[in-house]
């Protein structure tokens, strides 16, 4: 950490943290994989600006690592919210508004006949998986080399206490690759549970990929020809591309769908979605939580969709990722620098030609952030509907001052 920030707030609840959290703090929250000088404290937000412990502001594209969709402490969101909290939330059962968000979510997403609630991405990718193996009766489930589905034994990135059995049942196959999903499917042996994918492939420090139209295919008449379940996990890119189901683009849908981030704008939810073919298998898994009835963020959520409908929030997003993408295009012109972009606009990846440690995406990152943006080196960010076009505007000043201490690097 430089020098003057050593002995700032953010350095010294650091320091406290360490004392007391293993680590200091956990997972994808640990600043250590930030470039220096990144807060890993905040103490404020609103719109699409974050300010940090020691009082600076940026305008952010992580968007809390994607649940802010409408920008921090939309008024709407916040209002529903503190309605339902005047009444009650975490009571002895749900409250009516259960009701109201699953048939709000069943009438916007086309293939879900019914929904199941939960409070985080991996609760809901890990009830679609055991609710495919209820209702097939099959253990085998294939997953993409690379992607993350969660934190659970099951799909962790990390195999510290992870046993080899957690796994036993996992066969993988290569995101896009139609070919190699077919013999996924055929090493399964009549003893295909499921195929789950994400919305696209979104794997860290690499550019990303959106499906294929002929892989989406093939991965729908594998499933049809097998009995298996198709699972879109669609955690980190719902909502931001169709509020239909991110799949709907490529015209493919799945049996069941995994949600979280964007659902609630902030609020802890997930859901999962299904056809009635496994309408059955889903009332027979033990699937809970003590607070699954929380009442405050289905009602965030209700508001959150009912607001992203008003404002065709996918297209409003996406004309600002646009915005963004051919600045940093014209910026990178000028300064002869080598860059791709990749993904939907909504959800952003920067990564420099031939850095393979992202040393180049680091001084990106940090000499941006000095100038008052908040990007990340290897993680996809994300736009939400508060960037407007002057937000954009000084976002690409920031990266202006990135792409030249790119430049200077030589």
């Amino acid at each position: 950490m430089p020098n003057d920030l050593a002995n700032s707030p953010d350095a010294m609840l650091r320091a406290r943290a360490r004392q007391v959290i293993p680590g200091g703090l956990w997972g994808h929250l640990n600043a250590a994989n930030l470039p220096d000088g990144y807060p890993q404290f905040f103490v404020s937000a609103e719109g699409c600006r974050l300010r940090d412990a020691d009082g600076r502001e940026f305008i952010d594209f992580m968007c809390g690592w994607g649940p802010m969709v409408l920008g921090y402490r939309n008024p709407a969101v916040e209002d529903a919210a503190r309605r339902q909290a005047a009444l009650g939330d975490a009571m002895n059962g749900p409250a009516p508004v259960l009701v109201d968000l699953a048939e709000t979510l069943v009438g916007m997403i086309p293939h879900a006949d019914w929904c199941l609630l939960q409070k985080n991405g991996t609760d809901a990718t890990t009830a679609c998986v055991t609710i495919a193996r209820a209702g097939t009766g099959r253990r085998k489930v294939l997953v993409a080399r690379g992607s993350y589905h969660g934190a659970a034994p099951w799909c962790t990135p990390s195999l510290s206490g992870v046993t080899t059995e957690d796994r036993a049942h996992l066969l993988h196959f290569d995101y896009n690759d139609a070919a190699s999903l077919q013999m996924a499917a055929e090493q399964a042996q009549g003893d295909l549970a499921a195929v789950i994918v994400t919305a696209f492939r979104h794997d860290m420090g690499r550019d990303l990929e959106l499906p294929d139209p002929a892989f989406a295919r093939a991965a729908r008449d594998i499933c049809d020809a097998t009995g298996a379940a198709l699972i879109i996990d669609d955690v980190r890119a719902g909502f931001r591309l169709d509020l239909g189901g991110s799949w709907e683009c490529v015209g493919v849908r799945p049996d069941l769908a995994a949600y979280s981030k964007a659902i609630a704008n902030g609020y802890a939810l997930a859901a999962v979605t299904g056809t009635d073919r496994f309408r059955e298998a889903a009332t027979r898994i033990y699937s809970t939580g003590s607070f699954w009835c929380s009442a405050v963020a289905m009602a965030a959520a209700l508001a959150t969709l009912k607001e992203l409908k008003r404002i065709d929030g996918p297209a409003r997003m996406r004309a600002m990722g646009e915005r963004l993408r051919e600045g940093i295009a014209t910026l990178s012109a000028r300064h002869g620098v080598g860059l791709q972009q990749s993904g939907p606009a909504q959800m952003p990846l920067v990564l420099f030609d031939d850095d393979p440690d992202a040393r180049k995406g680091s001084a990106f990152c940090a000499a941006a952030l000095r100038a008052g943006a908040y990007f990340h080196p290897r993680h996809n960010m994300f736009l939400s509907c508060a960037h407007t076009e002057a937000d954009i505007d000084a976002a690409l000043h920031a990266a202006d001052a990135g792409l030249a201490a790119v430049a200077r690097m030589g």
